[in-house]
Parts: structure tokens; sequence; C-alpha cells
């Protein structure tokens, strides 16, 4: 006679006329309760519906989930948020506890800590609700949303970390919360704040978490976190959701209109219950919600305190939420992933050989004062890339791995040099032929953070060279053999697409062509190089360590200027296939330098030390200062219209 739909909509109203609802709803039309006035039935024909029994209803011409909606709207209500305050709220005493009102205004003061997520360059506008939930230092606040809205914009790199995805024509996406967002209250850009970043973005096989941050500004009102249960709840405790609910074609329009009076897409706050969750601990209320709902926080109007984060639900049946007690986990650090990449075999180690601390014996590394006319020290590089400390250091020096005429300092991190560092002196090269096949391990450092012969072991991907072999073979006989050889040590080498060989006439002839320029003084220069680590990395296998899609080059000297004097000089350079240059512009707002970009090919760029700076977080002192392309791009010269050249002569290179 029914369908199964029917069938258990029909069991569930007679559920609920068993335990009173049915009473509650009666005492509640008879009271004139605010939240029918525009309701789709009549007063009259409710009240006939509910004094029919549930298998009866076709009979007085109503279908079952049609009174099933109206009950959920009455005992349910998503109650309007405005000026952050709930409206209605005193319209619940039928069917809630004693003085719901007043829990309700006990909550009211996390209300302003709700917020929409919103999209950057996205043809989706915004997908759901977050919530303050945390610190992260002095400086940032944390938002939780579900990973489900979160991965509109962003995805997981192959060490699991978030990152921003691009959309169409190359541009990154990014994501906002916007803490307003309620009926006739205009819009506040002071309480809309961008998403720096995704700190954690779960697998699809945990749960449905994304953690954003933002940061703090002076007069942030009452944007703070809100409190978290010690427990994740009682069955039946009272609970309210708050968020954003979107018109959802999931669900019946006449069921929405029902609820929301064709109101979507403000905050509301939406009372109800916990219910008992099922075998696998799912937290599960009974709440108003619709997809928008994604990401709103759960709480307990009982204890006043968050008790879950709402991320799914079934239209008259429950709504899921992911437990406190989860999310602290995830907070703690226990970012619950399921696969953990194995380290690679070291099958072939053989193949190589290594060189223990003994071997290095007066070895003096980098020369900071090599220019003899100013002094030009290594960069200082961020805490994250987890430097690794050589049994040799020197107090001075505490993470350089010293060489012949370079050093390098090594992140144990990437399993890969975050800087070499090296002095070129031109006026007393000497030639010797490349004969060594044979790589080897520098065992000042542990052998587990270094890669070996079988990492490298793809077909199209190279050991590259940080320090060229031949660029430090100067000096006597036994210091360019000493340099070549110690240029073939894995703390030297990089992995390198073979893609990027396409660039490697201009990429290495850069320091050629600066060593034989007139203007260059004494044949003398420093090179700093190095991989630009980004989480957009791809990892090179199962190794652990990323494969770098992108290299830079600093190279200082001093040059004769028309006076007759000498001054340092600095200039950087990238190779890239133009992302992170793009984003660079971008940011600074020249996107209609960036239309015609097209990334594919590896190219050699010419730009700012200041801009290479903010990429890679790296500090070069005060070598901007001596940098003439950022000179000449803050000038009224015409010359460039961007400050980025893409080289494609050297002849091209401002020095």
């Amino acid at each position: 006679m029914t369908d199964r739909t029917t069938q258990e909509s029909i069991k569930r109203l007679g559920q609920l006329s068993q335990d009173g609802t049915f009473d509650k709803v009666l005492k509640s039309l008879k009271a004139g309760n605010p939240v029918l006035e525009n309701s789709p039935l009549s007063v009259e024909a409710i009240e006939n519906a509910l004094n029919t029994t549930p298998d009866g209803l076709e009979s007085v011409g109503m279908v079952p989930g049609q009174l099933e909606a109206i009950i959920k709207l009455v005992g349910r209500p998503p109650l309007v948020v405005q000026n952050d305050r709930v409206q209605g709220k005193t319209a619940l005493d039928e069917f809630f506890a004693d003085n719901i009102g007043g829990k309700i205004t006990r909550v009211e003061k996390f209300l302003p800590s709700v917020g929409r997520i919103e999209f950057m360059n996205h043809d989706v506008d915004w997908g759901g609700t977050g919530w303050v939930i945390g610190e992260d230092g002095p400086d940032h606040l944390l938002v939780i949303t579900n990973r489900h809205v979160a991965k509109f914009v962003a995805e997981r790199n192959f060490r699991g970390e978030a990152i921003f995805g691009y959309g169409p024509g190359n541009v990154l996406y990014g994501a906002r919360v916007d803490f307003v967002e309620e009926v006739d209250i205009g819009p506040d850009a002071a309480r809309v704040f961008q998403i720096e970043e995704f700190t954690y973005l779960a697998d699809d096989i945990s749960a449905d978490v994304a953690i954003g941050r933002i940061r703090k500004i002076d007069n942030m009102g009452r944007i703070s976190p809100l409190p978290l249960a010690e427990t994740d709840g009682e069955d039946g405790e009272t609970v309210a959701l708050v968020g954003y609910p979107a018109y959802d074609s999931r669900n019946e329009h006449q069921h929405m209109e029902s609820y929301f009076k064709g109101l979507y897409d403000v905050k509301r706050f939406a009372p109800g219950f916990l219910i008992k969750g099922d075998e696998l601990g799912i937290l599960s209320h009974d709440c108003t919600s619709l997809g928008g709902n994604s990401g709103s926080p759960l709480i307990s109007l009982d204890r006043g305190v968050a008790i879950g984060l709402h991320f799914a639900g079934r239209f008259g049946v429950a709504n899921s939420a992911v437990r406190v007690s989860t999310i602290k986990g995830i907070l703690a650090g226990q970012t619950q992933m399921h696969v953990v990449a194995a380290l690679a075999s070291q099958g072939s180690e053989a193949a190589d050989k290594s060189h223990p601390t003994e071997y290095f014996e007066g070895r003096e590394g980098y020369d900071p004062d090599f220019l003899q006319g100013a002094r030009v020290p290594l960069p200082d590089l961020p805490a994250k890339l987890e430097l690794a400390a050589p049994e040799d250091a020197t107090c001075d020096r505490p993470h350089e791995l010293r060489y012949q005429h370079f050093g390098v300092l090594y992140s144990a991190r990437n399993k890969g040099p975050a800087v070499t560092a090296f002095n070129i002196d031109g006026s007393q090269f000497r030639a010797i032929k490349r004969h060594n096949r044979t790589w080897f391990h520098d065992l000042r450092i542990p052998r587990d953070i270094q890669l070996d012969r079988e990492g490298y072991g793809h077909a199209k991907i190279d050991r590259g060279h940080m320090v060229r072999r031949f660029a430090t073979n100067w000096g006597t006989e036994e210091e360019a053999r000493r340099a070549n050889l110690d240029s073939y040590h894995y703390t030297n080498a990089s992995p390198q697409h073979s893609g990027l060989n396409r660039s490697r006439a201009k990429w290495l002839g850069l320091e050629d062509y600066i060593l034989n320029s007139t203007r260059t003084h004494g044949f003398r220069a420093n090179v700093f190089t190095g991989p630009v680590y980004t989480k957009r990395d791809p990892g090179l296998g199962d190794t652990g360590a990323p494969l770098p899609l992108h290299f830079w080059k600093v190279v200082t000297m001093l040059a004769k200027e028309g006076d007759g004097d000498t001054h340092l000089h600095a200039t950087a350079y990238m190779l890239s296939q133009g992302q992170l240059i793009q984003q660079m512009l971008q940011n600074d707002g020249l996107t209609e330098s960036t239309e015609g970009f097209e990334f594919g090919q590896f190219k050699t760029f010419q730009l700012r030390i200041k801009d290479l700076e903010c990429m890679t977080g790296y500090k070069f002192g005060d070598l901007a200062n001596h940098d003439p392309l950022n000179a000449l791009a803050e000038s009224e010269s015409l010359v460039t219209t961007k400050p980025v050249i893409e080289l494609d002569a050297l002849e091209q290179i401002v020095i």
C-alpha cells in the first residue's frame, strides 16, 4: 500500500504519538506558536491530522512525511540569528526542559565565533560553516570545519599536509571565514578573515575534519575559541547546532520551505537533543540542518560547551557529528593517518660509499669574506627545515657541512640540502676531467637522513649537483681535486626531474656570465643555491623526501661603478615552471602580468631577492639593498613593468 520511505515515516510518527509529542504540538498550536505563522498547512489541518492515527493520515488528505516535517519544525526550529542574538528563543518551552531560553542566552556569547566558509577564485561562493576552536601561537587562531568543505579548494600533498589547489587559468584557490552573514545585517569587513593555510586536512578514511589558521587582529570583539567539553555527552542532552543551512536539493522542496520559509545561507541556531549513537560511536543529534551546516559546532546547552563537529545528516532520521574527544586528539597532534609511508629499502647500499668525520679534516667550507671588500654571511633559515648538526660543527657554524670551497646547510626533514654556499675564483680554475661515478654519504650526519642510489632509481630523476662539479675546482691542484671529489656527496645533491635539462644552458651559465662581465671585480663571486621546498612538492617514491619543483640561486660580487669604485651587487634567480612566480605577482596585485603564463617547461627567471625571501622564508641579511633589479623595479623607469625577468638570453640579466 505504501513505499518503504512512507512506512518508515509512519513508524516514526507512531513513536512520536506514544511519547507525547503530538500533545505538545497541539498545546503549542493553541498558544499561537510563532514558528507556524508561515506554515503551508493551516492550523486546523494540522490539528485534524494530529488527532488521526498515523496509518490513517491519507484519509484526511495528508501524507505521513508532510506531518512529520511539521512536527520536526515545531519541535526543532532553525531560529534566526541577528546581531549575535537568537530570535524566537522564548517559543520553545513546550518542547524542551525548563528555562530553555535562559540556556540559549548563556551560549549566545559563542555566536560571534561561528562563521561561513567562503571560497576565493572558485565558482562556488561558499561551502559550509566553521568556528574558532583554539589558538596557534600569539598571532593566530584556529578555525575548524569539515574535510569535505575544505576540499573544494584544498588537497593533501605526499606528506599529508594541506595545500590550496589551482583552478582554471592556473589561479590559486583560497578560503576565508565571514563571521557575520546574518539576516538583514550588512557586511562587516572587519569580521572577515582569510584562511592563510589549512594546518590539518584529514585523509578520506579519517574523521571529517579540517583545521585552518587565521591571523589575529586588534579589536576582534568576541571572536574567540569555543570551550571544548570534557566528555562527549549523554543521550538526551539538550544541544544546538549553529551554522548556515543552504538550499539543499537532496531534500524535498516543500519540507525545506516548511522549515526555512525561503530564507537560506544565513546564520541559524537550531536546538535539539543528543540521541544514542551507533556501534561505531558516532555522535548523533536531531537538530534541524541542511547542507550548509557542514562544519557547524554542536553545543551543549546544558553545559555551555562545544561537544562535536556536525558533518552529515539524513532527513527525518538523525544527524551526525565528530566527537569532541576525536577533535582534541587531532589538536594534540594525533592526526589519525591510517597509512604510514615506509622508507625505501637500502638494498643497493653497497653501490655507494661513505666518508667518516675524520676524512673532512682541514675543510674550511664557505668563506663569507671571500670577496675581500664585503662580508656575505650564510642566510638564516626557518626552524621548520630541521637543519642537521654535523659532528665537527663549530660554535659559529653549528649546522654547516664544510667542504673544499663550499658549505652545505642540510635539511633532515627533507633529506636534502636547504642551501649550498660556494666561492668561485675565475682566475684560478683548473680543468679536471669527469671520471668519478661514485657517490658518497657524509657520516658527519646520520646516514638515514640521506638519500642513496636507490632513492634516485627512477629513470627520469637525476642527482642534481647544487654545487657544480667544476665550479669549485680552483686553487692548487690538490685543492681543485679535493673540491671535485667533495661535490659527489649526497648532501650536495637534490632530486631533479630530467625535464629541467632544457633550461640548464642558461641556469648553469649564470655564474660564468657574471664572472666574465667586465664589471665584475677580481673574477670572484659567491653563490648560494638550493631547492625551494613547498608543501606542493610531490614525494620522491617512498623515500619520505620531496621532489622539488623549483630551484633558486643568489650570486654576489663586487662590481665596478662609473666612478671607479666597487660596490656589492647581489642578484637572485629561479629555475621553475612559473607557478611561484605567478603567485608572487598575483600577491602583489599584478594579475595582468600573469595572464600569459604557460606552465610545463622549466624557465630561468631573474627576480628580486626580497621576493625570494618571501617565497622561501630565508633571510639574506642586507643583500636586498644591493639588488639592482629591486632598484630598477622601484624606479620610474619603464624598462620593466614587473619585478621579474624571464631570461631568454643571459644578456638580459640586470647586474
